[in-house]
């Protein structure tokens, strides 16, 4: 996309200035609109050091109202950071709808950086490209507009911009080791972006390569492909997504009435067991945070099938310090107005800890699916995003394990009945749960939809038989130690 590519040429003065007040002043009457159909917009700034992203980027926001953008420099990456999923700190950033953020450098800056210093071999950048890939399908087919600029110079010109910013000594600071590196090694510099922007061109999320040797004339260019892309976005946005077909490995599962409930545990062979599998587990716990190793536990099931005292007796083995549980609730305002994923992106532990999720990203094919809360369009899809989701998480190397705690209905009355009489258990029992209950049969459609669809061999469904509460406990004990005993084998 780089090699021998014509750049347009820059237009006469007179026409630069008419054309440039004009995407102006459609940019500014654009935001409102943006606001008001709830577009949200990412603009993201690539190309080589001294080109004039930083600038360009300072002079498109001047058009936009303050409250409607946020623009952001991603620096190197925290330690922290480089304790979580490599997309982690991207899919932070992403605005809410109706709003743009623009980013001065982003993903592509990091991996071609990491491979062009021989940090990330063959296979590896080839893994980091199917991920940006898929990140960026997922922000469009969920109604973001992801606009990417690549601003191109040529070894000339940077030399002569690096050269010039050194002679001052208010501007030299602009200039770092990376931008004198890749004067250097032009050549070898272009292959790799070359290679990259051809990988990840694709028509939801085109690159736009911007004649960039005159800082007004990429100005334009920007400003006139940005209004465009907002425009076509607007008069798309109610449009269907195609939906994709897995290509992840599944593992067959049962359908939930194929499933025997009659699972039960002694009381004395439940307390000695207890006893050993915390045990065993708390040692695991010391050499996953030795070994680094992420784990992720998501918990599903029927209300009042026992999640919580399943989570209690896992937390009770592990060190306070190294785990967090996050119990998942209607999302908040402002996690509704962001990619359905976004707050469980958020929320994903570093390397070494353990997140426990109390419900899961899970709701987008259950309760926004039967409560509406979504579009048909949109939970179809999601099966597919979901596995991609938890590709990601292990392929990072983080343990994935899923539960749906199952119980019976007529289990879930007593429970429900239970919960109403005993004043300390009221806080449990909510009029949702009634109205949920009313549903048994359509959710139960739905949960086995979903594990058919989302049980993967890397991150696979466990199913705990939950009418005795301590077999639960126990095999979910059981099942987990076993997969981090795995995992620190390998």
């Amino acid at each position: 996309m780089l090699k021998n590519r014509r750049m347009e040429e820059k237009p006469p003065s007179e026409e630069l200035k008419a054309r440039l007040k004009a995407a102006r002043q459609k940019l500014w009457n654009q935001q409102m609109v943006l606001k008001e159909h709830g577009l949200p917009v990412i603009v993201l700034m690539e190309g080589w050091g001294t080109a004039g992203k930083g600038s360009c980027t300072g002079q498109v926001i001047q058009n936009i109202d303050p409250r409607f953008f946020r623009a952001a420099t991603l620096e190197k990456m925290t330690e922290e950071e480089k304790r979580k999923p490599f997309l982690s700190r991207y899919f932070a950033q992403i605005p809410e709808a109706g709003k743009f953020v623009f980013l001065d450098s982003g993903w592509m800056d990091e991996v071609t950086g990491l491979r062009l210093h021989g940090k990330l071999n063959g296979k590896e950048y080839e893994m980091r490209l199917d991920s940006i890939r898929r990140f960026e399908r997922q922000l469009t087919d969920n109604g973001y507009l992801v606009m990417k600029f690549f601003f191109h110079i040529s070894k000339k010109e940077q030399k002569k911009r690096i050269e010039n910013l050194l002679e001052n000594i208010d501007t030299a600071w602009r200039v770092n080791a990376n931008d004198k590196w890749q004067n250097k090694h032009y050549a070898e510099c272009m292959e790799v972006f070359d290679y990259y922007l051809e990988m990840t061109n694709s028509p939801s999320s085109p690159w736009y390569i911007v004649n960039a040797e005159s800082r007004k004339w990429a100005e334009l260019q920007v400003l006139e492909t940005l209004t465009e892309g907002i425009e076509i976005a607007l008069q798309n946005k109610a449009l269907a997504v195609p939906l994709l077909q897995n290509v992840f490995p599944l593992v067959k599962m049962p359908r939930l009435d194929e499933i025997s409930l009659d699972r039960s545990v002694e009381e004395g062979e439940y307390k000695e067991e207890m006893e050993r599998l915390q045990k065993r587990l708390r040692d695991l716990h010391n050499r996953l945070y030795r070994k680094r190793v992420p784990v992720v536990i998501a918990y599903e099931g029927w209300d009042a099938a026992g999640k919580g005292g399943n989570i209690k007796r896992i937390t009770e083995a592990l060190d306070p310090r190294g785990f967090e549980v996050h119990p998942i609730a209607s999302p908040e305002p402002h996690e509704k107005a962001r990619h359905y994923l976004w707050r469980f992106w958020t929320r994903l532990p570093k390397t070494g800890h353990i997140a426990i999720f109390d419900r899961t990203w899970y709701g987008r094919v259950m309760v926004e699916r039967l409560e509406g809360f979504c579009s048909e369009n949109d939970w179809k899809r999601a099966y597919n995003e979901i596995n991609e989701f938890e590709k990601e998480l292990a392929d990072w190397g983080a343990v994935v394990i899923k539960f749906w705690v199952q119980i019976d209905k007529d289990t879930q009355l007593e429970r429900f009945e239970m919960r109403q009489k005993t004043p300390a258990k009221q806080w449990k029992i909510t009029d949702e749960d009634w109205r949920n209950r009313e549903k048994w049969d359509a959710y139960e459609e739905a949960v086995n939809e979903m594990i058919q669809k989302t049980s993967t061999t890397y991150a696979p469904w466990y199913i705990l038989e939950s009418v005795d509460k301590k077999y639960a406990r126990l095999k979910a004990l059981r099942i987990v130690t076993e997969r981090l005993e795995e995992a620190l084998k390998a």
